[in-house]
């Protein structure tokens, strides 16, 4: 038996509520261990309840601010550290991704370059076979034209 589609939205029922909330904490810091071990990254995952209370995990030496049995006497200045560290790290990836796609550029331009000549080629081919078919049908005409008393009248000819 398949899972049914859960719709997004706020559970009503609050025993209901933390009980997901409760499994899907546990699944997400599962998925953020596996990720860093299975691809060798530093990963954190912050999670505050709806009563306040935090929930983490880290995995790098970058992110050890959270961890153990210390993590309610965080400092301000450590979150705000942490924040900054955080804030440099979405910078650099965006600025990657923006060169991965300032690169892909040209190879786009070239695909998109591609299938307008191909689809301009297509038009011409198009546009030459009504020609030509337009030429054939007048020469069939013209020969009818010109041929066809002649014809005729051989065919009027005895012994041919």
């Amino acid at each position: 038996m398949g899972r049914k589609k859960l719709q997004m939205k706020r559970i009503a029922d609050k025993n209901r509520r933390l009980v997901t909330f409760s499994k899907r904490r546990s699944g997400l810091i599962k998925r953020a261990r596996d990720l860093s071990v299975l691809c060798d990254v530093q990963v954190a995952a912050v999670v505050f309840s709806g009563r306040g209370k935090l929930y983490d995990f880290s995995s790098g030496t970058n992110c050890r601010y959270l961890d153990g049995p210390n993590a309610e006497e965080v400092s301000v200045t450590d979150l705000i550290q942490l924040e900054e560290q955080l804030d440099a790290a979405l910078i650099q990836t965006r600025s990657r991704k923006t060169q991965l796609m300032m690169e892909n550029i040209p190879t786009f331009h070239e695909k998109i370059c591609v299938s307008e000549q191909e689809r301009n080629l297509r038009d011409e081919n198009e546009l030459l076979k009504q020609e030509i078919a337009k030429m054939e049908e007048d020469d069939k005409r013209n020969y009818l034209a010109n041929y066809s008393p002649q014809i005729a009248t051989l065919s009027l000819l005895p012994g041919l």
